[in-house]
Protein backbone atom coordinates (compact mmCIF):
# COMPACT_ATOMS: atom_id res chain seq x y z
CA UNK A 1 0.00 0.00 0.00
CA UNK A 2 1.36 3.40 -0.93
CA UNK A 3 -0.10 6.69 0.21
CA UNK A 4 -3.01 7.82 2.34
CA UNK A 5 -1.64 6.34 5.57
CA UNK A 6 -3.77 7.04 8.62
CA UNK A 7 -0.77 6.97 10.98
CA UNK A 8 2.88 6.04 11.33
CA UNK A 9 2.06 2.48 12.45
CA UNK A 10 0.21 1.87 9.20
CA UNK A 11 3.08 3.38 7.20
CA UNK A 12 5.72 1.20 8.85
CA UNK A 13 3.58 -1.93 8.50
CA UNK A 14 3.92 -1.75 4.70
CA UNK A 15 7.65 -2.61 4.79
CA UNK A 16 9.58 -5.86 5.06
CA UNK A 17 10.71 -6.91 8.52
CA UNK A 18 14.33 -5.66 8.33
CA UNK A 19 13.23 -2.21 7.13
CA UNK A 20 10.39 -2.10 9.69
CA UNK A 21 12.93 -2.60 12.48
CA UNK A 22 15.07 0.28 11.24
CA UNK A 23 12.06 2.57 10.81
CA UNK A 24 10.85 1.73 14.32
CA UNK A 25 14.33 2.42 15.71
CA UNK A 26 14.45 5.82 14.01
CA UNK A 27 10.93 6.57 15.20
CA UNK A 28 11.80 5.68 18.80
CA UNK A 29 14.97 7.76 18.64
CA UNK A 30 13.06 10.81 17.41
CA UNK A 31 10.33 10.39 20.03
CA UNK A 32 12.92 10.01 22.81
CA UNK A 33 14.79 13.10 21.61
CA UNK A 34 11.68 15.23 21.04
CA UNK A 35 8.86 13.85 23.22
CA UNK A 36 6.97 17.13 22.87
CA UNK A 37 6.78 16.76 19.06
CA UNK A 38 3.57 15.77 17.36
CA UNK A 39 3.83 12.63 15.23
CA UNK A 40 1.88 12.90 11.96
CA UNK A 41 1.85 11.69 8.38
CA UNK A 42 2.84 14.45 5.98
CA UNK A 43 3.78 14.06 2.32
CA UNK A 44 2.89 10.36 2.79
CA UNK A 45 5.69 9.77 5.31
CA UNK A 46 6.22 9.98 9.08
CA UNK A 47 6.77 13.54 10.21
CA UNK A 48 7.38 15.28 13.52
CA UNK A 49 6.30 18.81 14.25
CA UNK A 50 7.02 21.22 17.05
CA UNK A 51 6.53 24.91 16.32
CA UNK A 52 6.84 23.89 12.67
CA UNK A 53 8.37 20.89 10.92
CA UNK A 54 11.20 19.09 12.70
CA UNK A 55 12.03 16.03 10.60
CA UNK A 56 10.50 13.51 8.22
CA UNK A 57 11.72 10.05 7.27
CA UNK A 58 10.85 7.40 4.71
CA UNK A 59 11.83 3.85 3.88
CA UNK A 60 13.07 2.80 0.46
CA UNK A 61 14.48 -0.39 -1.02
CA UNK A 62 18.14 0.53 -0.43
CA UNK A 63 18.11 3.49 1.94
CA UNK A 64 16.27 5.53 4.54
CA UNK A 65 15.43 9.03 3.42
CA UNK A 66 15.80 11.53 6.24
CA UNK A 67 14.41 15.03 5.75
CA UNK A 68 15.47 17.52 8.45
CA UNK A 69 14.85 20.59 6.23
CA UNK A 70 17.52 22.63 4.42
CA UNK A 71 18.81 24.44 7.51
CA UNK A 72 19.82 21.20 9.24
CA UNK A 73 21.42 19.82 6.08
CA UNK A 74 23.47 23.02 5.77
CA UNK A 75 24.47 22.88 9.44
CA UNK A 76 25.49 19.19 9.34
CA UNK A 77 26.94 19.21 5.82
CA UNK A 78 30.52 18.48 7.00
CA UNK A 79 29.40 15.34 8.86
CA UNK A 80 27.17 14.25 5.98
CA UNK A 81 29.93 14.68 3.42
CA UNK A 82 32.54 13.01 5.63
CA UNK A 83 30.30 9.92 5.88
CA UNK A 84 29.80 10.10 2.09
CA UNK A 85 25.99 10.06 2.34
CA UNK A 86 24.01 11.18 -0.67
CA UNK A 87 22.27 14.43 0.13
CA UNK A 88 20.26 17.26 -1.36
CA UNK A 89 19.08 20.65 -0.13
CA UNK A 90 16.70 19.25 2.51
CA UNK A 91 17.44 15.53 2.63
CA UNK A 92 20.04 12.86 3.25
CA UNK A 93 20.06 9.16 2.34
CA UNK A 94 21.26 6.62 4.88
CA UNK A 95 22.08 3.33 3.09
CA UNK A 96 20.49 0.21 4.53
CA UNK A 97 23.81 -1.57 4.02
CA UNK A 98 25.37 0.53 6.82
CA UNK A 99 24.43 1.08 10.48
CA UNK A 100 21.99 3.94 10.93
CA UNK A 101 23.74 7.06 12.26
CA UNK A 102 21.48 7.42 15.29
CA UNK A 103 23.71 10.02 16.94
CA UNK A 104 23.58 12.22 13.82
CA UNK A 105 19.80 11.77 13.66
CA UNK A 106 19.54 12.82 17.33
CA UNK A 107 21.75 15.87 16.72
CA UNK A 108 19.62 16.94 13.74
CA UNK A 109 16.42 16.61 15.78
CA UNK A 110 17.95 18.66 18.61
CA UNK A 111 19.13 21.27 16.11
CA UNK A 112 15.62 21.57 14.64
CA UNK A 113 14.04 21.74 18.12
CA UNK A 114 16.31 24.65 19.05
CA UNK A 115 15.75 26.36 15.70
CA UNK A 116 11.96 26.03 15.85
CA UNK A 117 11.80 27.11 19.48
CA UNK A 118 13.62 30.36 18.61
CA UNK A 119 11.03 31.23 15.94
Amino acid sequence: MKGNYKDVDEYIATFSEPIKEILEEIRAHIKDTAPQAEEVISYDMPAYKYHGPLVYFAGYKKHIGFYPTPSAIAHFKPEIEKAKYKWAKGSVQFPLSEPMPMELIKEMVLFKLAENTKK
